[in-house]
């Protein structure tokens, strides 16, 4: 496929649907290992939460028509039964007009009773009275069974990335372990007669190793292992040995460097030089990552990413990440923070772009600018907060015109 004869970004996607229909298997996980993780199966609640009525508050289980009508000028005189203590279940019981029970909060409703008077609107005259100058609704400051969650209600969804919030409502419906998505692991391999390990001394002509480092940590973002195959020169035999290693131990391979036109560019022939290897994608048509490949071996997905560390790093939030989420089932949606642009910006027609910018706050408004520089620019998203995306037929972008940025 010619490199210029290129794709967008929906045809792309649309062959990772296409071509691969990989799914990550199961494991159990306690609730201590489960934070991040990819939830394999519906989580169906158990039984009620609460399972038993409960007040929001500290103050005087009542039955709500004794207290009719009171008020600060006309209080109401109640007979004080008996305290309710936490974390018991109770058995004491309203069985007669004006009677009512201390209750703290979270603490267990007497039968009988159907609202709680707050502590504030209660006065103990003695150890058997108390006097109440509100009149509560049926109901108030009381939480009832199920109304949490109902026993049988699917609480959480498959796809599911556990935060804290999640893992807490496991913990209340009685789960300690839970079925999650193993974490793909990814083969990292950056090529290029150039690179040197971060830790060695540079000599004119090298740089640095950085999309190993980089692509590790979207990774282990993405919730996958990574497993690095280190710096493989530009040839073909070493770089087709590291692909088909990578491709025997990983569920997907990324190969950064060598996507571009250019004689010592092996990726390209690699693939193609694998057993039962396919050629899918020479080209996309995005701004930054147009020298984007991806192919095909064992039913395994190998991408071919630029070499430039920012064209880099949007290649694998579009499709790397595009294709973690299908695999592991991983179905939450990110939200785009509303912003003003801040200039003029100009682009060519004929592909997207996602322009890298930087959020700040004017008055009470959100503005974004873009960070400008070459996509080998390490700083470019360093300095990014997210990115836009401009459609490819649109010719950019107007100052004062609301964007939606999306978080890198």
């Amino acid at each position: 496929m010619d490199l210029f004869n290129v794709l967008t970004v929906k045809d792309t996607s649309k062959l990772i649907d296409d071509n691969f229909s990989l799914e990550i298997e199961g494991e159990s996980v306690t609730l201590t290992e489960a934070t991040g993780r990819i939830l394999k199966n519906d989580v169906t609640a158990k039984g009620n939460v609460p399972d038993f009525r409960r007040s929001t508050v500290d103050g005087y289980a009542v039955y709500s028509r004794d207290v009719f009508g009171a008020s600060e000028s006309v209080q109401s005189i109640l007979d004080l039964k008996g305290e309710i203590l936490m974390g018991q279940e109770t058995h004491g019981e309203i069985t007669a007009p004006g009677q009512c029970y201390y209750v703290p909060t979270g603490g267990m409703l007497p039968k009988g009773a159907d609202s709680v008077i707050m502590l504030e609107y209660a006065e103990k005259l003695d150890d058997a009275t108390i006097l109440v100058s509100k009149s509560p609704s049926p109901g108030e400051n009381v939480v009832e069974i199920g109304e949490d969650i109902k026993k049988g209600k699917v609480v959480i969804k498959k796809g599911t990335r556990l935060r804290a919030y999640e893992i807490g409502v496991l913990s209340s419906l009685g789960f300690y372990e839970v079925l999650v998505c193993r974490k793909p692991k990814i083969g990292i391999i950056s090529t290029g007669d150039e690179l040197v390990h971060p830790s060695e001394k540079i000599f004119p002509g090298q740089i640095r190793d950085i999309n190993t480092y980089l692509l590790s940590s979207l990774a282990k973002d993405g919730g996958c292992i990574p497993v690095r195959y280190g710096i493989i020169k530009d040839e073909y035999e070493l770089l087709k040995d590291a692909v088909e290693k990578a491709v025997s131990e990983c569920h997907i391979v990324l190969v950064s460097g060598g996507s571009s036109v250019g004689k010592k560019d092996n990726t390209v022939n690699v693939i193609k030089g694998l057993e039962d290897g396919e050629l899918l994608v020479h080209g996309v048509s995005v701004k930054p990552g147009k020298p984007t490949i991806m192919g095909k071996s064992k039913g395994k997905i190998i991408f071919g990413l630029p070499g430039h560390p920012l064209a880099c790093a949007v290649i694998f939030q579009l499709m790397v990440k595009y294709y973690i989420d299908k695999i592991t089932g991983h179905t939450d949606k990110s939200y785009p923070v509303t912003c003003r642009f801040k200039i003029n910006y100009h682009k060519a027609k004929g592909r997207e772009e996602f322009l890298p910018v930087i959020i700040e706050e004017e008055g009470s408004d959100l503005t974004a600018s873009p960070v400008f520089g070459k996509s080998g620019l390490i700083t470019g998203f360093s300095q990014a907060w997210g990115y836009i995306r401009i459609e490819r037929n649109e010719e950019g972008l107007k100052e004062g015109q609301v964007v939606e940025v999306y978080k890198f």
